[in-house]
C-alpha cells in the first residue's frame, strides 16, 4: 500500500485502496505523504470522517513518524489539525459579544429540564475560567504562546450543551476583521498554523466545505488523502443539504428583532408571522393528507404560497437589518450590535437561499423531503448525487488517495467510484486484504429473538439482554447506537442494572471519553456509529462491541 500511495502521488494519479482494520493504513499513507511534502514543498491534506481518527493521527501516529523520518528527510516534517469553527472556543461569545450565547441558550432551554440547565450553567462557568487561564498563560493548553482553545483540550466534564454556549458556527462568526477578539481568535490561530504545516489533518465536512464554497477554508494543497473514504459521499451530501423549519424561523426572527435598533423596531415581525403560518399550514396539510412525511417531488400546491411568503419575509428582514447596521468603525455596544446584525443578515440570506432551492427544486437534481413530528417539522433539500460535485471540485484540482476497510462491493470498486463521480479508467484501485484470521479471533452473536428497535432505541427485552452481555464481558463494552437519544436512553437504564461505569457520548469531549474508556478496563462507552471508526482500544479494555 505504501508503494502504491507513493507512486500515485508522484505520478499524480487518483488511487482507491481497501485495507482491513488493523493493517496500518495510516502509516501506509502518512509516510509517503510526509516525504512528498518535505521534498516538494507541496502540502498534503489528510481528511477523516471521525474526530477519534483525527486524534489518533495527531496524538500518536504523526509525532512518531515525523521523529523517525527526520534523519532521512533532512528536517522534521510539521503537521497541524484544522477543525470546523464550532470546535474552538469563541472569545467574543464568552465576552458577551452579540446575542449569540442567549440564542443558543434559548434553543437548549426548550430541550433541557431545570437540573440540566443548572449543570450546563456550572459547566459554562468552568469554561470561562479555563479560557481565562489560557489567555493568562496559566494553562497547559497555552503551549508556546499559541493557545489551542479547542474542545478536545477542555478539562473533563463539559457536555455538548455547555460547549454550544461558548462556540459559534462559521455562519454565526462575525469575522476576524469585525470581532474585537479577532487577533486572539483560536480558530484563526489554527488556520494560521495549518497554513505553515507540511501535512494538515482535517475532517470530511471541512473538506466538503472547501470543495463546495467559493472561498477556500483549507490552505493550498496538491494532494488529498481521504481516510474512512466510504463516508465521503454521505458527508459531502450532508454539507450540501439545507433545512427549513418553523423553529429555526422563529428563533431567527426573535434574534433579528433583538439586534435591531429602535429605528428598525419589529423588523422581523413579518418573518415571525410567516414562520408561524408556515408551521400551521404544514401541520394542517399533513393532517388532511395533502402533504406527507417523506420525499416531495414538488411542493404541494397548498404550501407553495406560505413558503413563498417565508422567502419574501426573510429577504425583507435581511434588507431592513442591513440598513440598520452601525457605521464602520463603531465601538463599544454599537460594535457588538453591528456584529450581531452581521450574523443575523447572513442567517437570513442562508435560510432565504434554502427556501429558494426548495421552491425551484428539480426532481432529477435535488431531493426534497419532510421529516420530524408535530413538535419539530423540518423541510430538507439535498442533491440527488454528489458525484458530479466531487469530480469537478475535488478530483479535478488535487491528486486524491482514498482508503477504507470497506470500499469494494463483491470485490469490485465500481459502485464506490461511481458515487465519487469517477470511472475505472480515472482511478487506480488496490485491495491489500487483511492479515487477521477473524473467524478464529472473535464470536459473532445475533440476538434474533429480540424485537426490532424503535425510534428511541432498544426495547426492555434488549436492555435486559445487553445487561447480561455486559456482565458476561466484565464491562469492557463499546455500545454503538443509531442515534444519540438511543445511546443516552440505554446508558440511563443500564446504569441501574450493571455494576460498571457507563460513559455516554455528549457527556464530555469525545477524546476524553475514549481516553477514559481505554484507561479504565471495566468501563463501558456508549455512543453513535461515529465511534465505530478511528477508536483504537487495544488490550483488555474492549472485549465486546454491541
Amino acid at each position: 500500500m505504501t508503494d502504491a500511495v507513493s507512486r500515485a502521488i508522484s505520478e499524480k494519479k487518483h488511487l482507491a485502496v481497501q485495507a482491513g482494520t488493523g493493517t496500518g493504513k495510516s502509516l501506509a499513507y502518512l509516510v509517503p505523504s510526509l516525504a512528498h511534502a518535505v521534498t516538494t514543498g507541496e502540502r498534503v491534506v489528510v481528511s477523516t470522517a471521525t474526530i477519534a481518527l483525527q486524534r489518533q493521527l495527531v496524538d500518536r501516529d504523526l509525532p512518531r513518524l515525523t521523529e523517525a523520518l527526520a534523519p532521512q528527510l533532512g528536517r522534521r516534517p510539521s503537521f497541524a489539525i484544522l477543525k470546523g469553527r464550532n470546535n474552538y472556543l469563541c472569545l467574543n461569545r464568552i465576552g458577551g459579544g452579540g446575542a449569540g450565547e442567549a440564542a443558543a441558550a434559548e434553543e437548549d432551554a426548550a430541550l433541557l429540564d431545570e437540573a440540566d440547565l443548572t449543570r450546563t450553567g456550572a459547566q459554562v462557568r468552568r469554561i470561562h475560567d479555563w479560557a481565562q487561564d489560557i489567555l493568562n498563560g496559566d494553562s497547559d493548553d497555552s503551549g508556546d504562546g499559541e493557545p489551542v482553545g479547542d474542545r478536545d483540550s477542555l478539562p473533563r466534564g463539559v457536555s455538548d450543551q455547555a460547549w454550544r454556549q461558548v462556540s459559534v458556527t462559521s455562519r454565526e462568526c462575525v469575522g476576524a476583521s469585525r470581532c474585537p477578539f479577532g487577533d486572539r481568535c483560536f480558530a484563526e490561530a489554527a488556520k494560521a498554523t495549518a497554513a505553515e504545516a507540511d501535512v494538515v489533518v482535517t475532517n470530511h465536512a471541512l473538506l466538503a466545505i472547501d470543495a463546495l464554497a467559493d472561498q477556500p477554508v483549507l490552505p493550498d494543497h496538491d494532494v488529498v488523502v481521504v481516510d474512512e473514504a466510504h463516508e465521503l459521499e454521505g458527508r459531502i451530501t450532508s454539507v450540501a443539504t439545507e433545512e427549513v423549519s418553523g423553529a429555526a424561523l422563529a428563533i431567527l426572527a426573535r434574534r433579528c428583532n433583538k439586534a435591531a435598533s429602535s429605528a428598525a423596531d419589529g423588523c422581523a415581525d413579518d418573518l415571525l408571522a410567516a414562520g408561524d403560518r408556515w408551521t400551521a399550514e404544514v401541520e394542517a396539510a399533513v393532517t388532511a393528507g395533502t402533504a406527507a412525511e417523506g420525499r416531495w417531488v414538488t411542493v404541494p400546491p397548498t404550501l407553495h404560497e406560505p413558503l413563498t411568503q417565508v422567502k419574501d419575509a426573510l429577504w425583507k428582514t435581511r434588507s431592513r437589518l442591513q440598513k440598520d447596521t452601525p457605521p464602520a468603525g463603531a465601538t463599544g455596544k454599537d460594535a457588538d450590535r453591528g456584529a450581531e446584525v452581521h450574523t443575523c443578515v447572513a442567517a437570513c440570506e442562508e435560510l432565504h437561499d434554502a427556501v429558494v432551492r426548495v421552491l425551484d427544486a428539480e426532481p432529477d437534481v435535488d431531493v426534497v423531503w419532510l421529516s420530524g413530528d408535530r413538535s419539530h417539522r423540518s423541510l430538507r433539500v439535498a442533491p440527488l448525487s454528489v458525484g458530479g460535485l466531487l469530480h469537478t471540485r475535488l478530483f479535478a484540482d488535487s491528486t486524491v488517495v482514498l482508503t477504507s476497510a470497506t470500499l469494494a462491493l463483491g470485490g469490485k470498486f465500481a459502485a464506490m467510484l461511481a458515487a465519487w463521480g469517477m470511472s475505472a479508467s480515472q482511478c487506480r484501485t488496490l485491495d491489500v486484504g487483511t492479515p487477521f484470521d477473524t473467524r478464529t479471533h472473535g464470536i459473532l452473536y445475533t440476538a434474533k429473538h429480540l424485537p426490532a428497535p424503535g425510534r428511541d432505541g432498544a426495547s426492555a427485552e434488549s436492555i435486559d439482554e445487553l445487561a447480561q452481555l455486559i456482565n458476561a464481558a466484565g464491562g469492557r463494552t463499546l455500545g454503538l447506537f443509531s442515534s444519540r437519544r438511543a445511546a443516552e436512553n440505554a446508558a440511563r437504564e443500564l446504569r441501574t442494572l450493571v455494576p460498571y461505569d457507563i460513559l455516554c457520548q455528549g457527556e464530555d469531549s469525545l477524546g476524553t471519553l475514549v481516553d477514559r474508556f481505554r484507561a479504565e478496563p471495566e468501563t463501558c462507552l456508549f455512543g453513535t456509529l461515529s465511534l465505530w471508526q478511528g477508536v483504537d482500544v487495544p488490550g483488555p479494555s474492549l472485549s465486546l462491541v454491541v
